[in-house]
């Protein structure tokens, strides 16, 4: 058994977790306990964070015909961890033609995961 000590994110108590886990031949982990979450939230937070940890990711797109070169971008919902230089690649690929608008979906459930990428700011046409 191994264990590690992680910061809960959830919500502003930021508890330190003291998470035991077991790592298979395979590298899989597998969580057996979780101490210090002041709310379910942490358990739930330290067994995904360790067995497969997911980000959202927030970045920018060029634009053509903008006030503005760039519009900002960030995924609908979290990814797996692994899978972000892929997604950047994508991200990175695309121009987009002004005018945007926030929540604009700039690329539908991209690479499959179930996350779009959204526009978070607007950009006029010039």
């Amino acid at each position: 058994m191994m264990n590690r000590e992680i910061t809960c994110i959830v919500c502003p108590n930021g508890c330190t977790l003291k998470v035991d886990f077991d790592k298979a031949a395979d590298g899989k982990i597998s969580v057996t306990s979780v101490k210090g979450n002041l709310c379910p939230r942490g358990r739930t937070y330290a067994v995904q964070e360790m067995e497969a940890p997911k980000r959202t990711i927030a970045s920018s797109v060029l634009v053509r015909g903008g006030e503005i070169p760039l519009a900002s971008v960030r995924t609908s919902a979290p990814i797996p961890k692994e899978r972000i230089f892929d997604v950047m690649k994508e991200v990175r690929a695309i121009t987009v033609t002004a005018p945007v608008s926030a929540g604009d979906v700039i690329i539908k459930d991209v690479l499959g995961l179930g996350a779009d990428i959204i526009a978070t700011k607007d950009v006029a046409q010039i």
